[in-house]
């Protein structure tokens, strides 16, 4: 099993970026109140299709916690009932958590897909931890993260319902985002204490100095992105969807201080490059950084300047990951470097 734990755990990385994407789907199409409710949607486990699933018909055998909409408001069946010739209210609870009651079959399904992700890399943990046993008597810590792992997702999954019971409140979803990138550092870094290859990386402390300082300023960056995105999304409420070219006016101080802080991140990048060539460094990765880093900041360029291309969001939200994911590992590599210059 040792053999191969190391490839289960890249495919729990893997699954869980595709968790990441999804999210950003979420955020670009406005769906993240599909599913009103949590674990189920709209109290199905597999959602409606059409409007009619949820409206009240007579003489409909009905289940516990099925959900319908009257009135512009969630009601949740008590119990299992057949419905009369009239609507009666006792048979139901109105959903108080918040007072969404909207159906759009897109967002419904879109937020819904975002949920089997998730599911599927919180199975991948569960077994990538059962894996890790074979690492008990060799490496404890092995064992204890990929367990710490399966923890994580859980309270992310919890997390994710807050967010729904909040009606996207916008610290809920910066700290959504946030535990998702705290758990692709935790199984990088299991990936990197696990992984076959020999390859030797020379130690520079400039270097390495210089590599936890991009990933800070990464880190600062996605937190700002997060706050200028809560900022579009009152926006979108304010205006509508329809009117983009509008959604940047009279934006917040920290979209000012998102645009001018991507300068200093390009910079420390380069900084990165500099070191590279000038110590002859083998870690080929900061090209990967830097050809994201461009392209990141290309995205963020359309979209304050073209009116949000489609797609760009989810872009922008997805490069920033992956940025910080392999900034990560890249330290990781250059702080367990045998040789120094």
């Amino acid at each position: 099993m040792k053999t191969h734990f190391n490839t289960i755990a890249k495919v729990t990385l893997v699954l869980t970026y595709l968790v990441i994407i999804a999210g950003a789907v979420v955020r670009m199409t406005g769906s993240g109140m599909g599913c009103p409710d949590w674990p189920k949607c709209f109290g199905y486990y597999i959602p409606p299709t059409e409007k009619v699933q949820l409206e009240w018909h007579a003489n409909h055998d009905y289940k516990k916690g099925q959900v319908i909409i009257v009135d512009e408001t969630l009601q949740v069946a008590k119990s299992n009932f057949t419905s009369s010739n009239e609507f009666i209210k006792t048979n139901w609870d109105t959903y108080t958590k918040h007072d969404y009651a909207v159906f759009n079959p897109t967002h419904t399904w879109v937020e819904y897909i975002n949920r089997l992700f998730g599911a599927l890399a919180g199975l991948a943990t569960l077994v990538m931890a059962f894996a890790s046993l074979k690492y008990w008597k060799r490496n404890k810590s092995i064992t204890l993260l990929s367990f710490f792992t399966v923890f994580a997702m859980g309270f992310q999954a919890w997390l994710g319902k807050t967010v729904v019971d909040s009606n996207l409140a916008p610290l809920k979803i910066t700290i959504h985002m946030v535990m998702a990138l705290a758990i692709v550092a935790v199984m990088l870094y299991i990936i990197f204490k696990t992984k076959q290859s020999n390859t030797s990386f020379t130690f520079n402390i400039q270097f390495k100095n210089a590599l936890i300082v991009a990933l800070t300023l990464t880190c600062i960056q996605v937190v700002l992105g997060t706050q200028v995105r809560e900022f579009v999304d009152h926006q979108i409420k304010a205006l509508g969807e329809g009117n983009a070219s509008n959604w940047l006016n009279d934006p917040t101080t920290s979209f000012y201080i998102h645009r001018s802080f991507s300068i200093l991140v390009l910079l420390v990048n380069g900084y990165l490059l500099l070191l590279l060539k000038k110590h002859q460094l083998h870690y080929k990765k900061v090209y990967w950084v830097f050809g994201i880093l461009l392209v990141e900041i290309a995205s963020g360029i359309a979209m304050a300047n073209f009116s949000f291309p489609f797609g760009s969001q989810t872009l922008h939200l997805i490069l920033a990951s992956i940025l910080f994911g392999i900034q990560f590992y890249l330290i990781l590599e250059a702080t367990n470097a045998k040789n120094k210059v």
